[in-house]
């Protein structure tokens, strides 16, 4: 059998593409090592060596990145074009020959690009013929060519097409799961184009059912932002927030394989820095917390409670006299202070400023008082002279902001959880119950481990309610910075009077000391230990920090706390915010857009939807959307692309646990591919006593969000829908996971949506 010529022709250009790869990471490798073998003398020198080491570094770790099927499709344009000629080559990073001239291969992102995922039969965007490649390694395997202005399709016989020429996107959604996401570039479809390369700055909601693709789609459009923008999103970063660890695990290797490495990826509960949140809360207190309507007046409130007032009796000892620190003195400084409004502990300066003024006038008014007529002696001077003194006095200082601490979110917050006196005085108008939800005792522990994730958006609220790490350690570091000056300029004063002084004078101009080659600020940034970071690295260092463009995935389970959170690290407002309202399953989520973005942006946030269901077969969504009609009506369910034959079924068990008998069921059946049991969140713990075996996993429904698998085994259904306040959408999300096959085992009887699936037997394969 002759070779087909197609195949001949892209692999001469596969291996040029690969030759240009080589040559290009080679160049890269050797100007790092020697970057990394300058010398740097002056801080300049050393900054320009740190960003050229991080330029060379990123850029073979984008080379590297695109090692991996490198070259995906071609397009041929009717007519030629300035730059590419009738032939347009695509992939995953742009690559031109030595001269940077002559262009071999362009990025998937480059506008150039762009008609490879619009072109169809109906608007073929200029394409007389798409062509897509199949490459494993180094060598081509498949071709699929689609005559776009005749409507003809022609594959190599090697995969089945469709009239749109589904073959490539078909082949990847039958592929066996690995566990982590694999991105989407060689398949992007023209909805999830579209969304990706949305041009208009500001909030973009992505509604998409289950399988729409739409975590795909935010990460490939965080590497299409930072493409495109990338000058303004190197310097500030792109922020992405996934709903858990597991999921942050799934989706990390999709951003490096398209060529970025610099984008930050957290969960809500690592977003304070220095926080490992690892307690858990009940429903009820994740709940709470997640309420801004119920939690920001306790927060206000908690920290007011600690400007407190003295009780009878207080006073300091000062030159022979015995002052007294009443509530008429707090009082007036306790107003000084917040008529700044400025946060609890960036105000405490007025305050204790406040309290020794009035506190020196006190005391020059009994101390100077003339025994004749009690007019006063001192002048203001002497007055000023007395306040210093009383600044001076430790006991003094110490006595007055005792009723102004200085106050950590870490603190509060404990105190909050574990003092029952406190938690009821700031807790006005809640009941018995709910107060109960917060208590926790304090044990604090090492990162501050003892926080749960929904405890993280309170810690930030306190932060801004405190000042805390923001304009207080920066005037930190600059009282630091001048201290540095000061012993450097004090150094190099010693060496001017150690120098020789019995030299001839006209020697003296060739005789360089140090003072003449360096000055203080030079000497003192000598002895600073200078750590460069990349921009992700900077930003999850610094709480302050802004970014670029913030990306939300799974957002529906956002609390309205994690979301004021959330808009402090990006006050411009340019959102991609990824989810589904229909699989909310966290009380303190949503399940309306609009009440949630409304207070930031009113009616400037923009819907697009997503409408095809890549990964769920339609023998599986013929089950799952019955559960959507009964959570929300109005929606229309994702159509599903794909059947392949395999029905789901139930497995009724009586003698036995579900979980046990699911976990069987699983391993007797040998399935190919990744398989997961999903159990109620209830039984986490369980769960995670429960060994991965043969490629099985047992995740309690919530870990579950936004990942998929080939076979899923839902247990006990019944339980999901009673152990959850939103018991319907976690089934939803249960059943939605699966991309080849469906079993539901259950003691217990089956939900109504559920009830007519088959029973085990002859109906699974």
């Amino acid at each position: 059998m002759n070779p087909d010529p197609r195949l001949t022709e892209e692999q001469v250009h596969l291996d040029v593409l690969y030759r240009r790869l080589d040559e290009m990471r080679k160049t890269a490798a050797r100007r790092l090592s020697e970057t990394l073998l300058e010398s740097a003398g002056t801080p300049q020198e050393l900054s320009e060596r740190e960003s050229y080491e991080r330029h060379y570094t990123q850029m073979l770790a984008r080379i590297d990145a695109a090692e991996h099927n490198l070259y995906f499709g071609r397009l041929d344009m009717e007519h030629d074009d300035p730059e590419t000629g009738s032939v347009r080559r695509i992939g995953r990073m742009g690559i031109a020959e030595a001269d940077h001239v002559t262009s071999l291969l362009l990025d998937w992102r480059a506008p150039l690009s762009r008609p490879f995922y619009l072109a169809t039969p109906a608007s073929p965007e200029g394409v007389s013929r798409r062509r897509h490649l199949r490459t494993r390694r180094r060598t081509v395997r498949s071709i699929s060519d689609e005559h776009l202005l005749s409507g003809e399709i022609d594959t190599d016989g090697g995969i089945g097409a469709s009239v749109v020429n589904e073959s490539a996107l078909v082949t990847a959604l039958n592929a066996a799961r690995t566990g982590e996401m694999t991105d989407i570039v060689e398949t992007i479809q023209r909805e999830q184009d579209e969304i990706i390369r949305y041009p208009q700055r500001g909030v973009m909601v992505v509604q998409g059912g289950p399988g729409t693709g739409k975590t795909a789609v935010a990460l490939h459009r965080a590497a299409y932002l930072l493409y495109t923008y990338r000058d303004t999103l190197e310097r500030s970063g792109v922020l992405i927030i996934g709903p858990n660890e597991t999921f942050l695990d799934y989706i990390a290797q999709v951003l490096p394989s398209l060529g970025e490495t610099g984008v930050l990826l957290s969960t809500i509960g690592n977003l304070f820095p220095g926080i490992v949140a690892g307690a858990v809360d009940s429903r009820r207190a994740a709940e709470l917390k997640g309420d801004a309507d119920r939690i920001l007046p306790v927060l206000r409130a908690a920290v007011r409670a600690r400007e407190s007032l003295p009780p009878q009796g207080v006073s300091v000892q000062f030159d022979g006299y015995r002052l007294p620190v009443d509530s008429e003195l707090i009082k007036a400084a306790r107003a000084a202070a917040r008529a700044t409004r400025r946060p609890h502990n960036l105000a405490q300066r007025t305050f204790l400023r406040a309290a020794l003024d009035e506190l020196a006038t006190r005391h020059a008014r009994r101390l100077g008082a003339s025994p004749l007529d009690g007019s006063q002696l001192l002048t203001a001077g002497d007055l000023i002279d007395i306040r210093q003194e009383l600044e001076s006095e430790d006991e003094v200082v110490r006595t007055i902001l005792q009723f102004w601490p200085t106050l950590t979110p870490q603190e509060l917050l404990r105190d909050l959880y574990d003092d029952d006196v406190f938690r009821r005085k700031v807790t006005r108008g809640w009941d018995d119950d709910d107060r109960a939800a917060l208590a926790r005792p304090a044990h604090p522990l090492p990162d501050d481990a003892d926080m749960s994730p929904a405890d993280v958006p309170l810690l930030d609220e306190l932060a801004e309610l405190l000042g805390y790490r923001t304009d207080e350690a920066l005037r930190e570091q600059q009282i630091q910075w001048r201290r540095r000056i000061a012993e450097a300029q004090d150094a190099l004063d010693i060496l001017t009077g150690s120098a020789p002084q019995d030299l001839e004078d006209d020697l003296d101009p060739e005789l360089l000391m140090a003072y003449d080659l360096i000055d203080a600020e030079q000497l003192a940034e000598r002895q600073e230990v200078t750590e460069y970071l990349t921009t992700a690295e900077r930003a999850h260092s610094d709480r302050s920090w802004t970014f670029g463009h913030v990306i939300v995935d799974e957002a529906q389970e956002l609390s309205t706390m994690a979301w004021r959170m959330i808009m402090r690290r990006i006050p411009n407002r340019w959102m991609t915010v990824i989810g589904d309202t229909a699989q909310t399953g966290d009380p303190a989520g949503t399940t309306s857009w609009d009440r949630i973005f409304s207070p930031y942006v009113a009616g400037r946030w923009r819907q697009r939807d997503l409408t095809i269901n890549y990964r769920t077969p339609a023998e599986i969504t013929r089950y799952a959307n019955r559960l959507l009609t009964r959570i929300d009506a109005d929606q229309i369910p994702p159509k599903s692309l794909r059947s392949n034959g395999i029905e789901p079924y139930a497995l009724a068990v009586a003698d036995t646990e579900t979980l046990p008998a699911a976990l069987a069921a699983a391993r007797d059946a040998h399935w190919p591919g990744l398989t997961a049991v999903l159990v109620a969140d209830t039984r986490a713990a369980e769960a995670a006593a429960s060994d991965d075996i043969d490629g099985i996993r047992v995740l309690p429904l919530s870990a579950a969000k936004g990942l998929e698998f080939d076979n899923v085994v839902v247990a006990e259904p019944a339980e999901l829908i009673e152990t959850s306040p939103r018991g319907f959408s976690d089934l939803y999300v249960g059943l939605t996971r699966a991309t080849q096959r469906l079993v539901v085992v259950h003691r217990l009887g089956l939900p109504a949506d559920l009830a007519d699936l088959p029973a085990a037997g002859g109906q699974h394969n």
